[in-house]
């Protein structure tokens, strides 16, 4: 939490059931996170993990959606883990969340392996050379990978998770559509039962996010599902997809 209460705004999301708060300069929280706690198929009792929560919109939406579920973030920048514990208390969800500290690759003793039931992430995604990074360093960490110390890479994550998560538990992403291949590259040999669900901007055009789900340790065959359209003619959400950015509703994909 930042000593100046002036340098941070709070930001109701999920229809006000999740408040966040937020650097007013820098990185702000889009749809991304909320898409992929809406994905993950966890009930009441499972465990999840959050690899990279920054200042939290996934894990408390997610937990927010699903009463009785246990949720840890993990987090490399003080001052984001600081924020994501004040949203979890603002949010009434503290009791079932927690925030730890820690690098993807040395993560605290707090994270045991193969200790998890689901995995999330919404990893930086700018390959190093491929983007001018933020100067806010917050932002630039978020957006890049490799772009702070222990931010790490793609790779990084599908690492840590492999080693977090309980064997035939699920490993669920959001991540840029044109770097699939890089992605399906990393998951091969580890992963199984892969399922897809592309998220088009609007209808007929290309699509610029995917979900993924996998699952650790399983052998079966890759899944593309019919996918999900954001926006209608103006500027507004479709029907669908306001059910899950505002009512809380599930994203079916694993």
């Amino acid at each position: 939490m930042t000593d100046d209460a002036s340098l941070v705004e709070r930001t109701p999301v999920l229809g006000g059931r999740v408040t966040l708060f937020q650097p007013r300069q820098g990185y702000r929280t889009a749809i991304d996170p909320v898409l992929l706690a809406a994905a993950v198929g966890a009930a009441a009792g499972d465990s999840v993990l959050e690899l990279g929560c920054g200042t939290g919109a996934a894990l408390l939406c997610l937990a927010a959606r699903v009463p009785g579920l246990q949720v840890t973030g993990l987090e490399i920048q003080p001052m984001a883990a600081g924020l994501a514990r004040q949203a979890a208390a603002a949010s009434g969800l503290d009791a079932r969340v927690r925030i730890l500290e820690g690098d993807l690759a040395h993560p605290p003793p707090d994270l045991r392996p193969n200790s998890f039931d689901h995995v999330m992430a919404n990893p930086p995604f700018w390959p190093a050379g491929r983007h001018t990074p933020s100067p806010s360093g917050h932002k630039a960490a978020s957006h890049g990978e490799g772009a702070g110390e222990g931010t790490g890479d793609l790779a990084g994550f599908i690492q840590a998770a492999l080693r977090l998560l309980r064997s035939r538990g699920t490993l669920t992403l959001i991540y840029p559509a044109d770097r699939l291949d890089l992605l399906l590259s990393l998951l091969a040999g580890r992963f199984g039962d892969i399922r897809l669900l592309p998220l088009w901007p609007r209808a007929g055009q290309p699509a610029r996010r995917i979900i993924l789900s996998a699952r650790r340790d399983a052998r079966g065959p890759l899944s593309l599902l019919p996918g999900l359209v954001l926006h209608g003619d103006g500027q507004g959400y479709m029907p669908a997809a306001e059910a899950i950015l505002r009512d809380g509703m599930p994203l079916p994909v694993g």
